[in-house]
């Protein structure tokens, strides 16, 4: 799964992308992810995130690219690799969703 996000209206007052939005991203793509896995007759919750941010971004376009760690009956565990216009990793993820039954 890969997704991008421009570096525009989403950083903090030091003109950096804000961390939160590089989160948003990952767990984006993580869950968008874990969804396909489990198919249309389940549903997925996120039980943890987290992130370490390894340099900032400033300007243009962030990739990410979410790879499955484990993909189980219940549980599935994605890695998200965040990268700049460089290719130079700015980010990286990791999102565990629950897989569950339809109501």
């Amino acid at each position: 799964m890969v997704g991008t996000m421009p570096v525009e209206g989403n950083t903090q007052p030091m003109g950096l992308l804000h961390g939160g939005a590089s989160v948003v991203l990952a767990e984006s793509l993580g869950s968008i992810a874990a969804q396909l896995h489990a198919g249309p007759d389940r549903r997925i919750v996120g039980i943890e995130v987290n992130a370490t941010h390894h340099k900032s971004a400033t300007s243009g376009i962030v990739t990410g690219v979410a790879t499955a760690i484990t993909l189980g009956k219940t549980l599935c565990c994605h890695e998200i690799v965040i990268t700049n216009d460089k290719g130079e990793r700015t980010c990286t993820a990791r999102i565990t969703n629950l897989i569950l039954a339809k109501r």
